[in-house]
């Protein structure tokens, strides 16, 4: 892995952070405003589905050539590019009201998002010494949770004042944080900055040949989420009907539990970050991430047991802290694992596998409204996401114990090609080869539903 050789950017780590947050707010303001707008209009289920999908499969479908994209192309030119790109978008959003112009022009929207994400992602870990990046993540996650805490909430008092395009109009200038940052971010990557290393097991310099299925460690972070997001996605289809029919409880109330799992996000991240510098062991930054996967689930069943809708509002706050430390052990897992050249790739393909288990549990859950209570299945989404984290205790276990690089039975050649491309054991983070170069330049160098894992979304 390769992070800044000198001492961690602190105004860049802010800035970057400042930039996500109010894109955030602003992608949360527009989706309400336009949610609000379609149900206005007279628009069914349908519309709704629609906006959700186009909001969130171009983050499946591009991942590959987007996280290609953010590690070859320079990160200041794809910053100022696609926030140009995406302002402009929104701004056209302010003034087209059919449904299927709407629709394809968030799908576009989404599409800039693609490359975005994983480009600040990537961007996170080279601009901080390897010890700060816990606190660098905590940062970065605490700006999205504000972001997607504050968005909904001016959508409903700008919607309610000016109706839809004031706030759409206001979304398309969030989008110039990201101009702004791509410009004033002393550190880059991408293009000719990241650097390679140039060993005799690798002459050429040419970028060490990661793959998430060779990573046994990663995949099963990756797969592991995403399989416990699809069980346990479904609550954000069937929250509404479970508090407003099953419960009873008022709009207010479901305002109120609504904002709490991302509320609990703020303090979770802190708390991982503080936890994580004591995590040297890659296989304990898993075990750290099925642990928070399973407070996530064990939360969600819990409420299926409660009599009134704010009850739920504790438990909430809870599954969120735990969602929000999930998010910090698995953005540290990624910068620790995979050599730099290709940390965008990572981390859109992790995303994507977010993404893609957010949507399969917004089918689940849908489907099953129509053939069950909200209670019931409440319960069998918690109980599912508690089977799937048991399911792959036992798989960590076994990767964890396979022999490293460095025990006995592995040839010479092998251990030197190993840490001569950077890659990481099994049980360790990859180590920076001091050859390797700084990825930081000269001094001008998404879907959020709650239950995701990932900060990059």
């Amino acid at each position: 892995m390769s992070f800044t050789t000198g001492g961690s950017r602190w105004p860049d780590v802010w800035l970057a952070a400042t930039a996500r947050g109010t894109t955030i707010c602003g992608d949360f303001l527009a989706a309400t405003a336009l949610a609000l707008a379609l149900q206005g209009a007279g628009a069914g289920g349908l519309a709704v589905s629609g906006l959700l999908l186009a909001a969130t499969l171009p983050l499946v479908v591009l991942a590959p050539l987007a996280g290609r994209l953010a590690d070859r192309v320079d990160s200041r030119t794809l910053l100022v590019t696609v926030g140009l790109a995406q302002a402009a978008i929104c701004a056209l959003l302010a003034l087209v009201d059919h449904p299927v112009l709407v629709v394809g022009l968030v799908a576009l929207l989404a599409c800039g998002l693609a490359v975005t994400q994983p480009c600040l992602a990537a961007l996170l870990p080279a601009m901080v010494r390897p010890g700060d990046l816990p606190r660098a993540s905590a940062i970065s996650q605490t700006a999205v949770s504000l972001g997607a805490l504050g968005g909904p909430v001016l959508a409903g008092l700008l919607v309610g004042q000016f109706g839809t395009r004031v706030p759409l109009l206001l979304d398309a200038a969030t989008y110039l944080a990201l101009v702004v940052a791509g410009l004033l971010l002393r550190t880059r990557r991408g293009g000719r900055r990241t650097t390679a290393v140039v060993t005799p097991a690798n002459p050429g310099g040419t970028a060490p040949a990661w793959r998430l299925r060779r990573d046994p460690l990663m995949l099963v972070m990756v797969v592991s989420t995403a399989v416990v997001i699809a069980a346990i996605g479904g609550i954000n289809v069937i929250e509404v009907f479970f508090i407003r029919e099953t419960l009873n409880g008022s709009p207010t109330t479901y305002g109120l539990v609504s904002a709490a799992w991302m509320a609990g996000m703020l303090p979770g991240g802190w708390l991982a970050a503080r936890l994580a510098h004591r995590l040297d062991d890659d296989g304990a930054l898993v075990g750290g991430v099925l642990l928070t996967l399973a407070g996530c689930s064990l939360m969600v069943l819990l409420a299926a047991t409660v009599p009134a809708a704010g009850l739920l509002v504790p438990l909430w706050l809870v599954a969120g802290a735990a969602n929000g430390g999930e998010n910090v052990f698995a953005n540290l897992l990624t910068a620790r694992r995979v050599p730099e050249a290709m940390r965008a790739r990572a981390y859109a393909s992790y995303g994507a596998a977010v993404q893609g288990g957010s949507m399969a549990g917004f089918l689940v859950g849908g489907a099953l409204l129509t053939a069950a209570p909200p209670r019931p299945l409440i319960a069998a989404a918690g109980g599912a996401g508690l089977l799937v984290v048991l399911a792959f205790v036992p798989v960590v276990a076994r990767v964890v114990r396979r022999p490293s690089p460095d025990e006995p039975g592995e040839p010479q050649h092998q251990r030197s090609t190993r840490a001569d491309a950077g890659l990481a054991t099994p049980g360790g983070p990859a180590e920076p080869n001091p050859g390797a170069g700084d990825t930081v330049g000269s001094w001008l160098s998404a879907s959020h539903a709650r239950g995701s894992g990932t900060s990059s979304s």
